[in-house]
Formats: structure tokens, C-alpha cells, sequence
């Protein structure tokens, strides 16, 4: 069974977008075309859009989903003429919690990813900045301003996750790969050891860590099974033998990962 999904919004589209997206994951049965349509922000757009949806409707032959967060209510009238199922994410949060705060909500554009919030903003400018700049062991000089320290094998996940942890929450987050050297001397690197409250090992599965590497070195000793089998299993015995707590992220998303890791180290997220 396949259905459209349109996200549509007169701002960024992230809000429609971030909770259709989960709503959507919980039918496992329906395969989606998800369509993300940010700034429908004139009379003219709304009804070009109306005949995009349109045209899905007839060739599923069963009407879009369509998750909005559209504030002009002229634009919504239009897109409501139109073959899709809508449903207004502001109206059906909005309208409740209104009601319990007796305040009227200003209901206006892009409220949540603008850059007016500029505390967050300048929060997230200088987390990713930092993530940028210690990325993969380059620097460990200012590791003392480190929230996290994220700590693995090459090619586990550490700067994906490091990018996502400050994009999303402001989390100052360094990462460091540990090396066959470092696993032949059975210890932590001197430059971790200070440090150690902060570390947070990623592992991930030898076979995975086989595919991902050979994408970048193919029939390499670096992307081998045996060399990534022994990379993952000195890493595992001295987070065992260290204390630091560590999770495998060959299943997990980033965005998974990332609040595991938040969690488990008791990290507040910077962003208010």
C-alpha cells in the first residue's frame, strides 16, 4: 500500500516535517512518498500546490496526508480545497494549551527555527564550531570545554553524532578515534585521561564497520574483517576495563544515539 505525504508550511517546513515524519513511522504496513513544501507563502503557491496534491491523489488513487503549519488562514482555506487528508499541527496544540494557560498564542512564522531565539542561535553556531574543530583527535587542547567527549573505533559514528548532539541541543562535543597504537598499549590515550568523566565510547558491529570502511579504502587492511574484528574488541575490553559506559551503534540512528548518550551521562541540553 503506498500513500503521499506532503509536510507543508509558510516557514522552514522542520516542524511539520520532524512530527509528521514520527507520526508517519508508526505505519509500518504503508510505504510513503513524503514530500516536504516549505514557504507556501502567497495565494499563488497554495493553489499550485492544491493541483500537486491533486495530481497525487489520482495517481495513488487515495487521498494525501497532508501535515501543515501554515499560519495565514487564506492559504489554508485554499489547501483545504483540495483532495488531501489535512491536518493542522499549530490548531491541535495550540488550541489546548491556550485554553489551559488562558493566553491567546501569536501563531506567527517560522517562531521555532528562527534565528530571533538569537541566545540558541549563537548556542548552536559555537557547539557546531567546536565540534568542527575537534573532530577526530585534531585537537585536545580544549577538551576542559567539552561537554562530551566522544571516544571509538575509525569510522563508529563519533562525528555524525558530535554534529547532531550541537546542531540539535548546543552540546559541546569532541570525539577521538582511537588507534591500533592506542590498543597495543592497552590504556587511555594520556590526552583522555584528565578527561575521563567525560568520555562516552561508541562501538559498533565488526561486519558493519567491514562495509563502511571499504567504502572508503576498499581491500584495504584498514577496512578488513579481521582488522576491524580486532579494532572492535580491544576498544569494547578497554571500555570494560576503564568504566566507560558505551553503547553499539550499527542499529540505532544518530538521533537515537545521541539522546542515549545524553541521558546516560546526565548532559543538559543547552538549547532553552
Amino acid at each position: 500500500m503506498k500513500r503521499t505525504a506532503f509536510f507543508i508550511s509558510d516557514g522552514t517546513g522542520i516542524t511539520a516535517e520532524a512530527l509528521g515524519q514520527s507520526l508517519l513511522a508508526q505505519f509500518e504496513t504503508i510505504t510513503f512518498d513524503k514530500l516536504t513544501r516549505p514557504y507556501i507563502d502567497s495565494i499563488e503557491k497554495a493553489r499550485a500546490m492544491v493541483q500537486q496534491i491533486n495530481l497525487a491523489a489520482e495517481k495513488d488513487g487515495g487521498r494525501p496526508i497532508i501535515f501543515d503549519t501554515v499560519v495565514n488562514q487564506e492559504i489554508r482555506d485554499i489547501l483545504a480545497e483540495s483532495s488531501g487528508f489535512m491536518i493542522d499541527i499549530f490548531s491541535t496544540y495550540l488550541a489546548p494549551l491556550e485554553q489551559e494557560l488562558t493566553s491567546h498564542s501569536s501563531y506567527s512564522v517560522g517562531k521555532s527555527h528562527s534565528i530571533s531565539h538569537n541566545a540558541n542561535y549563537m548556542e548552536r553556531i559555537d557547539a557546531v564550531n567546536f565540534a568542527l574543530d575537534n573532530d577526530d583527535g585534531a585537537r585536545t587542547h580544549y577538551y576542559d570545554k567539552a561537554d562530551l567527549i566522544l571516544v571509538g573505533v575509525s569510522r563508529c559514528g563519533k562525528t555524525p553524532t558530535c554534529l547532531y548532539m550541537a546542531m540539535q541541543y548546543g552540546i559541546r562535543a569532541a570525539n577521538y578515534p582511537l588507534t591500533e597504537e592506542d590498543m597495543e598499549r592497552l590504556q587511555l590515550p594520556a590526552a583522555l585521561k584528565s578527561h575521563k568523566d567525560k568520555l562516552f565510547g561508541l562501538t559498533i558491529d565488526p561486519d558493519r564497520l567491514t562495509a563502511i570502511r571499504n567504502e572508503r579504502k576498499p581491500n584495504s587492511r584498514y577496512a578488513s574483517y579481521a582488522q576491524c574484528e580486532f579494532e572492535v574488541r580491544q576498544v569494547e575490553n578497554l571500555f570494560r576495563r576503564e568504566n566507560i559506559p558505551h553503547i553499539n551503534s550499527t542499529h540505532f540512528s544518530v538521533e537515537e544515539i545521541s539522546a542515549k548518550i545524553l541521558v546516560e551521562k546526565g548532559v543538559e541540553r543547552r538549547l532553552k
